[in-house]
């Protein structure tokens, strides 16, 4: 599963009507371009890809200041804010070493109801403890990684990332069992995105009037 649909989808969704520079800048303001494929280009591809397949609407806009062809902006349809819901959930109950999907989801959970949150994270952890199950069928760790010389080591890690996993998200449920955050329906949600105008301090690259992508 890749991370690269749901951040995209997401990010306009916060917006409205977002075009490629914002989005871009929203993703760098998060970290996502360290932690996902988030990268300029993959971006831009993204939004274009979307649009063909009527998960996004494009919208040519006046041209900018500086001149040149309109700009595009993007606004989600009814088919992909089904898209980003399904991509949202699987996201959350998901399990594999792959941690950009999971981030993805964590910026987006609040807009689930937080009985569903928590529903999802449990399903999660089931998961986890699936996983867990299959590897320890062929790997003890009481044993130790010796046993299978040193490609054991992958399958210690492995055991001990999934344990981490376990832990955390049971951390995480319990925290929104007690009321953290604001869940859809609860109320004005944070609002995790850059206006118009202001300054990403995490910025890769350099804003052009009249992003044309």
């Amino acid at each position: 599963m890749s991370a690269i649909r749901l951040l995209v989808l997401g990010a306009v969704r916060q917006h409205g009507r977002a075009h490629g520079y914002q989005v871009r800048n929203d993703l760098e303001y998060w970290g996502a371009h360290e932690w996902s494929n988030a990268k300029p280009g993959s971006v831009y591809h993204a939004l274009k890809q979307m649009a063909k397949q009527g998960l996004l609407l494009a919208h040519e806009v006046a041209p900018s200041t500086a001149g040149g062809p309109p700009r595009t902006e993007y606004e989600v349809t009814a088919a992909g804010r089904e898209e980003y819901v399904r991509l949202l959930r699987a996201s959350l109950t998901s399990y594999d070493q792959k941690m950009d999907v999971l981030s993805a989801a964590l910026g987006f959970i609040v807009d689930l109801p937080r009985a569903e949150a928590i529903e999802l994270l449990g399903r999660r952890v089931a998961a986890i403890e699936e996983w867990r199950a299959a590897v320890t069928g062929h790997y003890v760790p009481e044993e130790g990684p010796e046993a299978l010389g040193h490609i054991g080591e992958i399958m210690n890690m492995w055991v001990h990332t999934a344990d981490a996993g376990a832990a955390w998200t049971r951390g995480l449920i319990g925290r929104i069992e007690a009321g953290a955050y604001t869940f859809a329906g609860e109320g004005e949600p944070f609002v995790g995105v850059l206006a118009e105008g202001e300054e990403n301090p995490y910025a890769t690259g350099t804003a052009h009037d009249g992003d044309r992508r």
